[in-house]
Formats: structure tokens, C-alpha cells, sequence
């Protein structure tokens, strides 16, 4: 069954061990740092549990994005879902609980896949599935290394030790994404191993409060706002980034995914649909993001009267352009549905298709923003410190004359120009953007997969087939 968002925000009162500024956070939904984000999370879960959007949202008693889609209808719907819950953040928060949930449906959908000669994890992956669905957790992860490794045994997690109930692992992982918000996460690597290099070939999902785990916050976005006035976005969906580190820690065989096999531990995201629902969620939540962007460049076009000018017009016409083809990624990487395991484990979205929104949101983002800016020009720089400001008996008024437009109050042009600085100017911003451009990895990675994916035979042959048609018998 889905839970409230009270029943969310209890569970991250468990004594998880956060870090920021050298100090240990004690209650990530109180601190300064995390408790907006927290409400924001927890109010996704309020939508699901009782809203109006509860029956998009909920299937057969639990999210949409842990059951596994057998139809082309059931990606749609689950689409319907992500949707809901990215509008709520206006797409700023990346790594939603629905994210994880898509790939614990899609280990479930081929749980053969963990089944190697030197572990089991096939049972252990269904119960992380049922387990994550039946009480509705949030589960976030950390598969990328933090260096290449070598050098050092401990820098990257590893097992030290086994013992009859499980294995001991140390080192660090990265970039938990969400995890400090996370009731569990998993730890593992999606990263190329080399053929031998069973020691780092392991997987494993473990509770955030697990004795011996550390989360090191980055810089807290919220912590610096002023207030949601002054820092709407950033106030309240910044879903932080953490430095996992795994200091002697215990984790139970049950827990375990993959253990000591190169192959399975890069075959669970790729060889069962687990990326292709990752980009399903994420390729809906940016279309969602531009969505917002654009609808911000028009509020602010047309609150400096500058909408009808044919150069801004056309500027708008650029970015409505670039929400459609976000959309169409996601629309067409539905119709292109594939079967998973031969249709025994349902159907996920086209392969091509996800591939190249990759692509296309990591070149696309930096230039929606810059579109903006362009429209945005100088206004969003001279702006009040604060509310403070407006709110001054003195200073108020002269805020007031000076800062009004044509079509909006001082008040409102404020509030406007503070929100479109947090998403195009801020430090939150900056990090937005360098997150969208690597949010599906390195350039060179998935540029290389995308050949990979398809469709280059197909291309080459049409090429192929004309240079055929002709030659130097067949005249002028």
C-alpha cells in the first residue's frame, strides 16, 4: 500500500548518518539544509496516497512505476504517473522514488539475469522488487566510482570479508542523488570492469541507517536561500548529491544483487530493461522541466510587453519547439515498445529511441537556458536583496515606483524575475545544468552506445542501395 507523506517523513527520523559544513546532520526533516526538500518529497507520496490523482498515480495498491508494464497501454499510463509527479517539482527534482522503482520492476521482470555460477541473486532481486513495492520506499543509488581506483584497495567498495550472514564491504561510492532523502540505496557499479576484476563486480541495496554508512552532503542550496520569495526553486527541490562511504559495513546475503561477476553486475542494468524505465521517467520529467522554462520565458515576455516582437515571438516559437521534441522522444520511444525476455517480461520502452533522448536533453538544455537568458536581459540582475525590501515601510514604496512594468505590480515582476534567476542564473541553476548535461552519463559513453543501439544497418544500406542504382554504364 502507498503511504502518506507523514509516514515518510517518520521514517527519516532513523539516525542516518548525514554530514554537511563537518557537521552530522541529526533529523534531515528539520535541518535547514534538507526540511523543504523533505516536505517536497513527502508531498509526492500525499498525492498517491490520497488526491485526486490517485488513481493515475496507483495500480493494483502501489505505484505505477514498480509494476511491470506488459502492454503499450501500461507504458502510457505509467508515463501519466511521471508525469504528475514532475509537474509537482516542475521537473526539478531528478531522482523522484518513482525513478528506482522502475528499475526494481525491471530487475523482477528477468530475475534470471542474477543467477551466475558464483551467486545467486534471482530470489534476492524479486524480494528487493516486492519489498520496495509492498511499503512503498524510496530507494536511490550510487554506481559510479569516485576515482579510477588504483592505488588504493579501499577507495572504491569492495568486500573485505565474508561472514556466514553476509559480506563486509568498505569504500565510497558516487553520486547519490537523492539518497540522504532515500530509505535505502543501492550500491554497485554501472561503470566497465575489467574481465578479472570480480572484487569490485558486486551489487547490493542496503537501509540509509545501516551502522557504518556515511552520507557527505554537498553545498545545500536550500541552506542559502532566503526564503521561498527570494528562492523559489531552490528553497525547496534541491534534492542534493552525497559521497557514499561504506566504512566496514555489514550487508546480509539477502540484500545482496550481484556478488564477484563482472558480467551480471553490468548486465542487470542492461541486459533487463532497468536503463531503458530510468530514461522513461527521466525523458518525462525533462519534458516537464521545458515545459516550465518555456512558460517562464513567456510570463516574462509578456509582463515587459516584449511578447508581440517578432525576433521575441520567434525566440518563443524556438524553445515551444524544443518542449515538442521532448515530448515526441517520449511518445515515440512508447510506440516503439519492446518485448522484454520475449514478452515473459513485458514490454519496455524502444531502445533507440531512449538512447537518443540522451542525446538530445543533454544538447538541449544548455541551449533552452540561453534562449531565456537572451529574453531575460538585464532584468534579472538588478533585483531587491529580499522580500525584506519590499516588505520595508520606507523602502517599500520606492521599490514600488521604480520596479513596477507596464503589466505587472512591483511585487509581482519581483517575484517573477527572483524565480527565473534560480532557474537560469543561480548556483542551484548552474548546477541544474551541468546535471542535465551528464545526467545519462558521459558524452563519449552513450554517443558510442547509440551506434550500438540500432538503426545504423538500416542507414547504411539506404545509402548503399542508391550507390547501387547507378554506375559509369548508366550515362548522364
Amino acid at each position: 500500500m502507498t503511504r502518506s507523506g507523514r509516514d515518510y517523513l517518520e521514517a527519516l527520523r532513523d539516525g542516518r548518518e548525514v554530514w554537511l559544513d563537518g557537521e552530522r546532520v541529526k533529523d534531515v526533516t528539520s535541518h535547514t539544509a534538507f526540511r523543504n526538500t523533505a516536505a517536497s518529497i513527502a508531498r509526492l507520496y500525499d498525492l498517491a496516497h490520497d488526491s485526486e490523482h490517485r488513481d493515475v498515480l496507483v495500480s493494483g495498491g502501489v505505484h505505477r512505476a514498480f509494476a511491470v508494464p506488459r502492454s503499450y497501454e501500461d507504458l502510457v499510463a505509467r508515463r501519466a504517473a511521471y508525469k504528475v509527479w514532475a509537474e509537482s517539482s516542475f521537473g526539478f527534482l531528478g531522482r523522484t522514488p518513482d525513478y528506482m522503482a522502475g528499475g526494481a520492476a525491471a530487475f523482477a521482470a528477468v530475475p534470471q539475469i542474477f543467477t551466475t555460477d558464483s551467486f545467486d541473486g534471482a530470489a534476492n532481486a524479486v524480494a528487493y522488487h516486492r519489498r520496495l513495492a509492498e511499503s512503498d520506499l524510496y530507494c536511490s543509488f550510487t554506481i559510479t566510482n569516485p576515482a579510477s581506483g588504483t592505488g588504493d584497495d579501499d577507495l572504491v567498495v569492495r568486500v573485505v570479508t565474508e561472514k556466514d550472514g553476509g559480506i563486509v564491504v568498505r569504500g565510497a561510492k558516487m553520486i547519490g542523488t537523492g539518497a540522504v532523502f532515500s530509505d535505502e540505496v543501492i550500491v554497485g557499479t554501472i561503470e566497465p570492469l575489467a574481465a578479472d576484476d570480480v572484487d569490485h563486480a558486486l551489487c547490493f541495496s542496503i537501509p540509509t541507517d545501516t551502522p557504518g554508512l556515511k552520507f557527505v552532503s554537498r553545498t545545500s542550496y536550500e541552506a542559502q536561500a532566503r526564503g521561498v520569495f527570494d528562492n523559489p526553486l531552490s528553497s525547496r527541490f534541491d534534492e542534493n548529491d552525497a559521497l557514499l562511504v561504506c566504512e566496514d559495513v555489514f550487508v546480509p546475503w539477502e540484500r545482496v544483487l550481484t556478488y564477484r561477476n563482472v558480467e551480471a553486475t553490468a548486465a542487470m542494468w542492461w541486459q533487463t530493461p532497468a536503463y531503458l524505465h530510468f530514461v522513461h521517467q527521466a525523458a518525462t520529467r525533462f519534458w516537464t522541466k521545458l515545459e516550465f522554462l518555456a512558460g517562464l520565458a513567456i510570463l516574462m515576455t509578456r509582463t515587459s510587453g516584449a511578447y508581440e516582437l517578432p525576433p521575441v515571438t520567434q525566440a518563443v516559437g524556438r524553445l515551444l519547439g524544443m518542449v515538442a521534441q521532448a515530448k515526441a522522444f517520449v511518445l515515440g520511444a512508447e510506440a516503439s515498445y519492446e518485448q522484454v525476455d520475449g514478452g515473459r517480461g513485458g514490454v519496455a520502452p524502444g531502445t533507440e529511441i531512449s538512447f537518443a533522448q540522451r542525446i538530445m536533453a543533454g544538447e538541449l538544455y544548455p541551449r533552452a537556458v540561453q534562449e531565456i537568458k537572451q529574453l531575460a536581459g538585464g532584468s534579472i540582475i538588478q533585483l531587491p536583496a529580499s522580500a525584506e525590501d519590499l516588505l520595508h515601510p520606507d523602502l517599500g514604496p520606492v521599490v514600488g515606483k521604480y520596479l513596477r512594468s507596464p503589466g505587472a505590480s512591483a511585487e509581482d515582476r519581483i517575484k517573477l524575475l527572483k524565480l527565473a534567476w534560480d532557474a537560469l542564473g543561480s548556483e542551484f541553476a548552474a548546477r541544474h545544468e551541468q546535471y542535465e548535461r551528464f545526467y545519462h552519463g558521459a558524452p563519449h559513453v552513450y554517443l558510442t552506445m547509440q551506434t550500438w543501439a540500432g538503426g545504423a544497418e538500416n542507414c547504411e544500406s539506404l545509402a548503399q542501395a542508391c550507390l547501387d542504382g547507378y554506375g559509369l554504364e548508366t550515362g548522364k
